[in-house]
């Protein structure tokens, strides 16, 4: 089996958050806890879940922004984060980052010819060479060359996120990373971008980590799929496992609502129970026990460990299925 080009080990994050003068009151809250995944070349995973799982903070600390409070990054075969530093030699260039606003991570005084030559420029590449990536990189993304005269405001938000990833792509990386990237578009501009990140992904053999809390999008994109609730991944698997049989009931919860197309297939919503735990005061137990329909005592007592059902399938649950 060819060795994986990005690797995450234990991963976890813990910030102090809240209180007063001098930290009175303050709380310790674990944002992300006991992450492992692998993203092979040219391959795509998915990461999904609600909004305040911590996918974010897994986008960080893979792109070197934040440092982990434990765990290790490997890309290449080389460690490149840890708890106690981030190798910017060997991250730069490697990983770049899509945002979610198209509006805000995009320097609204400069041109796009600047925007997008701006880390070749940080490269140290001839004038010449400069203009010639950057006429390649508009087209590979679907924009004309006129465009290039332009500023940020005179375009929509889906070119704002096409412009975005002309420039994730100019140094070449060998991962992107997708913090949701679509989440702040129009549903027929999702499609569009999505499909321009499907085939920019295949053409280039990039591999490419998508955030998302919409499962539905994610599915569009990726080979394979890690479901994150409260912090840890509950399941993993590929895409066609995952909605074939998914095994976790918080993935099944999540695989019910996505919208159906075709109105005449009755659109059945599992709901977990009750309310997203506070993360200052997580549950003992499995994280998802207080909202499963079928936890039970051992759910209430053990952390369950994230194991192999099948082959590539995992699942973080006493009693999967």
């Amino acid at each position: 089996m060819n060795e994986p080009l990005l690797q995450v080990e234990d991963l976890a994050r813990s910030y102090v958050a809240g209180g007063g003068l001098f930290g009175r009151g303050s709380r310790m809250v674990q944002a992300v806890r006991e992450v492992d995944f692998t993203i092979a070349p040219a391959e795509t995973l998915g990461l999904v879940g609600e909004s305040g799982c911590g996918k974010t903070t897994v986008a960080r600390m893979i792109t070197g922004l934040v440092r982990p409070t434990q765990g290790q990054i490997t890309l290449g075969g080389k460690v490149v984060v840890t708890s106690q530093a981030v190798d910017r030699r060997q991250l730069s260039g490697r990983i770049q980052m899509v945002f979610q606003d198209p509006y805000s991570s995009l320097n609204p005084r400069m041109r796009v010819a600047d925007i997008v030559a701006e880390p070749l420029i940080n490269l140290g590449l001839p004038r010449a060479e400069i203009r010639r990536r950057v006429a390649e990189l508009l087209e590979i993304v679907g924009l004309r060359p006129e465009h290039a005269s332009r500023f940020p405001h005179s375009f929509s938000g889906g070119q704002r996120q096409r412009i975005a990833l002309a420039r994730a792509l100019g140094p070449r990386p060998q991962l992107i990373v997708c913090d949701e990237a679509v989440s702040a578009l129009d549903v027929s501009i999702q499609a569009q971008v999505l499909n321009l990140l499907a085939d920019v992904q295949r053409d280039l053999a990039l591999a490419m980590l998508f955030i998302s809390h919409n499962l539905g999008v994610v599915r569009h994109v990726s080979h394979r799929i890690a479901v994150m609730y409260l912090g840890q991944i509950v399941e993993l698997a590929s895409e066609s496992a995952l909605f074939s049989a998914p095994q976790h009931p918080y993935t099944q919860t999540l695989i019910a609502a996505v919208p159906e197309p075709d109105p005449d297939i009755a659109q059945g919503r599992l709901e977990p129970m009750g309310d997203l735990p506070d993360p200052f005061d997580p549950p003992t137990g499995c994280a998802f026990h207080d909202r499963c329909p079928r936890a039970q005592e051992e759910c209430r007592r053990l952390m369950p460990e994230l194991r192999p059902l099948a082959e590539g399938h995992l699942v973080r649950c006493h009693y999967p299925g």
